[in-house]
């Protein structure tokens, strides 16, 4: 049966300690994975899934419980859904207070590196050009002079001298791929060099407040998902006042990041139960958690590879 929701929140309060460092000494005890000697482990009876806040996710906590009730169901055994933001995620697979998470790429690199996780779903949505991958684009007002050009650089040099608002400094699609073309383009030769091409550089709080500056005039382009266009980001009406003026297409999906520790038996049995979550039966509550269409089984390595091209190109770290 589903852990009570005392338990579910004394988990999320250890998720959030870690995140803001309150936690360290517990998490600094634990060895690295590397050293650690895994098949001594106790069996696992108990897997804690964190499913990553998203600011067009509402009722977040009630909708992981029914979601975690089925994988129970499926899996023969407890399963905890707790919130947290992605920071929390990974210090949490870190430290071994949870198992799997629902992240976005970045954090899933992240996951890898210091947690040996590795995703193994990422989630197809409607609004996602690539199905389970995105653009990320720049976006301007429909009355801007800048305009689509032969080529990216030819596009993207227009923006020189221009009032750039990104998405926030760890942003993929709002972030990481517009800085990581504008280097492949030649226009920039890293972040800190950002100021030297554009007039003016400002970083929001989300797809909503980049593209708010844009509306108001504060800005003259933004970088945001695709996505970010439609509702509830901004209003329809809001929308029909902008549009794309470059895109950059492969932005990865979320998606379900699963730790090494898990054995590979149990590993396959709880994809194969989240797989579950694309029938009839049970789809309605997963497109209601992130608008998620479905869940698709992807390799790490191939799925994130875009985003570590990126990152290495923008000289970023995970």
């Amino acid at each position: 049966m589903l852990a009570s929701a005392s338990a579910g929140l004394l988990l999320l309060a250890g998720l959030t300690a870690n995140a803001v460092g309150v936690g360290q000494k517990a998490i600094a005890q634990t060895a690295p994975k590397g050293e650690r000697d895994l098949t001594a482990q106790a069996a696992i009876s108990r897997i804690r899934i964190v499913f990553a806040n998203r600011r067009d996710a509402t009722d977040l906590q009630n909708k992981a419980n029914q979601v975690a009730q089925i994988l129970s169901k499926e899996m023969g055994i407890p399963i905890d859904a707790v919130i947290g933001d992605e920071t929390a995620a990974v210090e949490a697979l870190r430290a071994d207070r949870a198992d799997v998470a629902f992240v976005a790429g970045r954090a899933a690199l992240k996951a890898e590196q210091l947690a040996k996780a590795r995703m193994y779903l990422a989630e197809v949505r409607s609004d996602y050009s690539g199905g389970n991958t995105y653009d990320s684009v720049f976006v301007v007002r429909q009355d801007s002079p800048l305009r689509p050009k032969g080529s990216a650089k030819q596009t993207l040099e227009q923006l020189k001298g221009k009032k750039m608002a990104f998405t926030s400094r760890t942003s993929g699609s709002g972030f990481i791929f517009p800085v990581s073309e504008l280097v492949g383009q030649g226009l920039v030769s890293g972040p800190d060099r950002l100021e030297s091409f554009f007039g003016n550089v400002t970083y929001g709080d989300g797809y909503g407040s980049a593209l708010q500056s844009v509306l108001r005039g504060q800005a003259e382009v933004a970088a945001v998902s695709e996505y970010a266009l439609l509702p509830p980001w901004i209003t329809a009406e809001e929308g029909k006042k902008l549009r794309v003026l470059q895109q950059i297409p492969g932005v990865p999906a979320h998606g379900i990041v699963i730790d090494d520790r898990i054995p590979a038996p149990m590993r396959e049995k709880l994809i194969n139960a989240f797989m579950k979550m694309n029938e009839p039966a049970n789809n309605q509550l997963f497109r209601s958690l992130y608008n998620s269409q479905k869940l698709v089984k992807v390799d790490h390595a191939r799925h994130l590879a875009t985003l570590r091209q990126a990152l290495q190109r923008a000289k970023l770290e995970p």
